[in-house]
């Protein structure tokens, strides 16, 4: 970590203490709603519309580096896909690199992965059956791209779902020889999905089984304390730390999930292992720390 990073985290952890001033960390960026995909578990390819101009983007970036953000993640649809005449994702890639101090990208993984971020995250839900039913029979085609891409900080992420958590072990296990780690979510209901939810009960099986592989060495990104928050909820979130730009341009800050779904209160069945990780992160869980510093290079 560079030096000057950790001075502005240690400042940025002071100045939120002290003045409760809320200011975000995080920007979550929906480049686009197109995708390549019709995948069982996702919304946004249901919702029509133009891609977010780069010339918003600009803007948006200054605005969110001077509230705060050092960590910007693009996603979609498929951000792969994103355009605006003859610009691709890499020309915000760079722009964002003038502001931020993590640049990822979350990606379904069926275009080539030559995209210039810090940090690559490819959805994979399951071994080939299970997602080829989920995400239209693009198995082959996404491990062949993880296996070519020369990007050095690829990660597989797992969405965990009613369909798939029984295999979740052995599918950590054939990911484990080519990407750096797996990371993990659990299925949120959005209206236009099919509910895949998992039960209580299947979710905290499944959450032993992580704990158990990486007690064992195999590459379970997310802490032993998230894992363990996620079983009933028990972590408390900082919601005010994550900015979200939508794909008509809009920025809100707070909870990802708020005003999203019919839900009027989402927090009780949230599963975004990422946010537990931030929130664990800013109340100085040394291990969730440790899990942000590897993964996105930034703390």
């Amino acid at each position: 970590m560079k030096f000057g990073h950790f001075l502005y985290f240690a400042k940025y952890y002071a100045l939120t203490k002290i003045s409760n001033s809320n200011k975000p960390l995080l920007a979550g960026v929906k480049l686009t709603h197109r995708c390549t995909l019709k995948c069982r578990q996702c919304p946004f390819w249901q919702r029509p519309g133009d891609d977010i101009k780069f010339a918003d983007l600009k803007e948006i970036m200054k605005n969110l580096y001077r509230q705060g953000v050092r960590i910007w993640l693009m996603e979609g649809g498929e951000p792969l896909l994103w355009r605006d005449g003859k610009l691709n994702i890499n020309n915000v890639v760079t722009e964002a690199k003038k502001y931020f101090y993590c640049v990822g990208v979350t990606t379904n993984g069926t275009l080539p992965i030559d995209v210039k971020t810090d940090v690559v995250w490819v959805s994979v839900d399951g071994l080939r059956d299970t997602h080829n039913y989920l995400r239209n029979n693009s198995f082959d085609k996404v491990i062949e791209n993880i296996k070519n891409s020369k990007h050095p900080h690829i990660f597989a992420n797992i969405a965990i779902n009613c369909l798939n958590h029984q295999e979740v072990p052995e599918l950590i296990k054939f990911l484990a020889g080519f990407v750096k780690g797996v990371t993990i979510q659990f299925f949120f209901p959005y209206p236009e999905s099919e509910n895949l939810a998992i039960s209580w009960d299947d979710r905290e099986k499944v959450l032993e089984e992580l704990i158990k592989l990486k007690r064992e060495g195999w590459p379970v990104v997310d802490s032993f304390a998230a894992l363990e928050a996620l079983k009933k909820n028990t972590w408390k979130c900082e919601p005010w730390m994550v900015a979200s730009v939508e794909r008509d341009g809009t920025v809100t800050q707070g909870c990802y999930l708020k005003d999203r779904t019919p839900y009027k209160n989402p927090c009780e069945i949230c599963g975004l292992a990422a946010h537990t990780e931030l929130s664990l992160s800013y109340q100085l869980n040394f291990e969730a720390i440790n899990v942000g510093r590897k993964t996105m290079k930034a703390f």
